[in-house]
């Protein structure tokens, strides 16, 4: 006597075939672009890390290079070496900066840069790396 109500197609709510494979689409799209640009985040963070470690090593050029080189073997950073940093010493306290762009391939021909950079200069500024002599 009392039995299930029949159903009726204007009130039945849902998703179609079609929207559940588009936004399936979109979310995938949206975890592969994570997946490529997360793992470059971790790197600079490590860098970040590695930058300050080798000012505390507070020696000169070279042995703060040293440093950074020895972090960056131990926690595999490939996008910026020893020598790349840029170490100035104007208020009399050493200061490490770094830049690099990261290249990461998204599809076929299309590649997204990013480009890092940090100081320990608590101004934030970051000067610009002297040119190499011509030789």
């Amino acid at each position: 006597m009392y039995g299930p109500k029949p159903a009726n197609l204007a009130q039945q709510q849902g998703i179609s075939l079609v929207g559940l494979i588009f936004v399936l689409g979109i979310i995938t799209f949206i975890a592969m672009f994570a997946m490529k640009v997360f793992p470059t985040f971790l790197e600079y963070r490590s860098v970040k890390a590695g930058v300050l470690s080798a000012k505390r090593a507070d020696g000169t050029v070279r042995e703060i290079q040293i440093a950074f080189d020895k972090h960056a073997d131990i926690n595999s950073i490939n996008s910026i070496k020893g020598n790349e940093l840029i170490i100035t010493k104007d208020t009399g306290e050493t200061q490490v900066a770094f830049a690099y762009t990261a290249r990461i391939p998204l599809i076929t021909n299309v590649t997204l840069m990013i480009d890092y950079s940090g100081t320990t200069d608590p101004s934030g500024k970051i000067p610009e790396k002297p040119a190499e002599p011509v030789r």
